[in-house]
């Protein structure tokens, strides 16, 4: 039976990469609109395909030389062989095919949704949640098809099946590094451009961050791309593919690893091969989860987007019952003498699905826009930027405690029903519906992205309103999948650590030796060291930007003379301008440097990423090497409980204080008065939103690929300790 399972489990990815296929083809054949539309939505296109060239041209440099590191250190080693430089590359390589998919349809599907918004709400929704899909479900399906073909491969060279194991935890290696620079990258190319468009667009000038005099637009909505669909992508790539190579080392060690013979009965390789079997019947439940987003003109898109991935949940649970069920004994006693059943791995996989889901709402309520944590962070705005700033770094310090408390019960849980082996798969449960998560999370800066070329385009009010709609609900999904994102993060690097001890034949790390505690101590210094590299680095590029579009403004004389239309009007309707007036702002259209914003956030992205991501390289390989395995030990505990309150921390404040900002947008009142954009309280907000940028799409984010990536390089390097 395992034989049999081990050649299906590439076809699960053939048939995602098919669907990938289909939806990509009819994304290419809808309308993309006026010449003007298309003419924006080249130029972002342009821009964000010109980034991921700039970004893979340095990290194929990076591959090269960690591949052949890899393939030296592992030659003539007894439980590793060289091959594992292969599945380091191969890994890089599916990860970044990933991104580039992800973004080459994302590119093409935010241009359409606009135009679809012309017609009907439910139109718009089909065509973004359809790039989304691609992304989606194209990052499940290559993960599960490199790990499926390398299984294949490594086995037909008759290897011992824990060797098989070793090799393919490279794979890992190389989806984690490949995640680490796209999101440092992404977040620092996507800040930059958003901080230049809104404090001297919006705060300065006065005028939207995606009107077309505003010269940071484009690079603005090239960073939604670059850094909420490639970076999310390779961030949840990262996650499933980690997830799943750690619960196969588990699996080995589980029941106890017997070899491929004796097909007909249950020998231990099912437990290795189950977490690949779940992600793979995952893909199926995306898809068909996918088929049940629909909604109608004036309908609520949320409702639309929560069917199909309540759907596909329910239908990934019923099928994980039975595999389980299938491929797993009724009882079973491992050498400890502790008796475990199929039964009980299938409710660790509820623990982590449990998990996941309420650390999604707790984000939710801590960062959505109707929530009491956001409507109390808004009024601190009314006396300055300063309590403003004070109110969030309180709110997402206090956002740490109920994630932490539910993380715990699922960790515990899971531990009680199948041991370190249920903690891996309760991430494995978590990430099985990875494929309609990622889609829902894309979904939503392609509708931004959409909203963006609607007000550069200056279509109808109506379709700014839906594209609004559609955006609205894509801050919410974002912050849940963000959720996710930090649940799976804990609960895969808790899985990788378990997972090393195994392959470095460790027992237990005792913290009262003074090398277990420095490990420890060294391991919770790396989050904030790389928090501090990672946010300098968009004040870096951010100060760039913002004198780039300040010289535009200063130097064009139509973009100047725009600007002095603009303050002499105020909020005066444009219709009620005078003639002069009106032509002064309509010649304007068109004469920004756009090429230069996006120039500008390219280099800085690209020449920011590398200190941040080689720290993250070297310091498991120095601490391994120099300090022992059991001091390696130390250092992932500590990055690991140091990075996930961190990475909670960062992301809801920085969500939160984006959220109070738009408050003011629509009109918030604060005892008994309403206050709008351009108010002093929405200025406040804005200084507030600025500061949380980073936070959220940078730091945060990175954090999680952070500590999975010490993880799986500890474990890549176990068996030369």
């Amino acid at each position: 039976m395992s034989q049999s399972l081990i050649y299906l489990i590439p076809f699960f990815g053939v048939l995602g990469l098919l669907f990938v296929l289909l939806k990509s083809f009819w994304i290419i054949k809808q309308d993309s609109g006026t010449d003007a539309m298309n003419k924006i939505g080249m130029a972002i296109e342009t821009g964000a395909l010109a980034f991921l060239k700039a970004q893979y041209r340095v990290l194929l440099i990076f591959v090269i030389l960690v591949g052949a590191l890899l393939a030296w250190s592992a030659y003539g080693q007894e439980n590793t062989h060289y091959l594992i430089a292969i599945s380091f590359i191969v890994g890089a390589l599916c990860s970044a095919i990933s991104g580039y998919i992800g973004m080459r349809i994302a590119t093409k599907a935010n241009v359409r949704t606009t135009n679809a918004a012309r017609l009907s709400l439910g139109k718009a929704l089909q065509v973004a949640f359809a790039g989304g899909s691609v992304m989606g479900i194209g990052v499940v399906s290559l993960g599960i098809l490199g790990l499926g073909l390398l299984l294949l491969i490594y086995i037909g060279l008759g290897w011992e099946p824990l060797k098989v194991i070793n090799v393919i935890t490279g794979f890992s290696f190389g989806a984690s590094s490949i995640a680490l620079f796209a999101r440092v990258g992404g977040g620092i190319y996507t800040k930059a451009a958003d901080v230049g468009a809104d404090l001297v667009g919006k705060v300065e000038a006065g005028i939207p961050e995606d009107h077309p005099l505003n010269p940071a637009t484009i690079a603005d909505n090239v960073g939604d791309n670059v850094g909420d669909i490639a970076g999310m992508g390779a961030d949840l790539f990262e996650s499933f593919v980690g997830a799943i190579v750690g619960t196969m080392v588990l699996g080995a060690a589980f029941v106890g690893l017997s070899g491929f013979e004796n097909t007909n009965e249950f020998n231990g390789l099912n437990a290795v091969l189950l977490p690949l079997i779940l992600g793979g019947v995952g893909i199926l439940t995306s898809v068909a989860g996918t088929f049940f987003v629909r909604v109608k003109e004036g309908g609520d898109p949320q409702k639309a987007l929560n069917t199909g991935e309540f759907l596909s949940s329910f239908a990934m649970l019923v099928a994980t019952y039975l595999i389980t069920k299938f491929m797993l004994p009724e009882q079973w006693t491992d050498s400890s003498g502790i008796a475990y059943s199929s039964l009980g791995v299938f409710w660790a996989v509820i623990f982590g699905l449990g998990g996941g889901l309420l650390i999604g709402i707790i984000t939710e309520f801590y960062t959505g826009s109707d929530s009491k944590p956001v409507k109390a962070l808004a009024k601190q705005s009314i006396t300055g930027s300063a309590t403003n700033i004070i109110a969030g770094l309180g709110l997402g310090m206090q956002s740490t405690a109920l994630p932490i408390i539910v993380l715990s019960i699922a960790i515990l849980g899971a531990h009680h029903f199948a041991g370190l082996y249920g903690i891996a798969i309760a991430a494995v449960g978590m990430l099985s519906n990875t494929g309609i998560q990622l889609a829902v999370d894309a979904y939503g800066p392609i509708s931004d992205n959409a909203g963006g070329i609607a007000e550069m385009s200056e279509l109808p009010k109506e379709v700014r309103h839906r594209t609004d709609k559609l955006d609205a609900v894509g801050n919410t999904t974002a912050a849940i999948g963000k959720g996710f994102a930090i649940g799976s993060a804990a609960l895969t690097a808790l899985a990788l650590f378990a997972a090393y001890m195994q392959t470095a034949h460790i027992s237990s790390i005792d913290v009262s030796k003074p090398i277990v505690t420095v490990g420890l101590f060294l391991g919770s210094m790396l989050p904030y060291l790389f928090s501090s590299l990672s946010m300098n680095a968009v004040g870096k590029a951010a100060m760039d930007m913002i004198k780039e579009v300040r010289r535009q403004f200063a130097e064009i004389p139509a973009l100047k003379a725009a600007l002095e239309v603009i303050r002499r009007n105020g909020e005066t309707e444009y219709s009620e301008w005078s003639p002069d007036d009106q032509k002064v702002f309509d010649d304007a259209h068109g004469k920004a440097e756009y090429s230069k914003c996006v120039e500008i956030s390219t280099k800085a992205s690209i020449r920011e990423m590398i200190l941040p991501g080689i720290i993250a390289v070297v310091s498991p390989i120095i601490i391994g090497f120099f300090g022992g395995k059991e001091m390696l030990g130390g250092l992932l505990a500590g990055v690991t409980a140091s990075g996930v309150l961190m990475a909670i921390f960062q992301s809801n404040a920085g969500g939160a204080w984006d959220n109070a900002k738009k408050l003011f947008e629509e009109g918030f009142e604060i005892d008994g008065k309403k206050y709008f954009k351009g108010s002093e309280p929405h200025k406040a907000g804005v200084v507030g939103d600025t500061v949380g940028d980073p936070f959220k799409d940078t730091s945060g984010p990175s954090l999680n690929i952070l500590l999975k990536l010490i993880s799986v390089i500890a474990l890549v390097i176990a068996p030369f300790l």
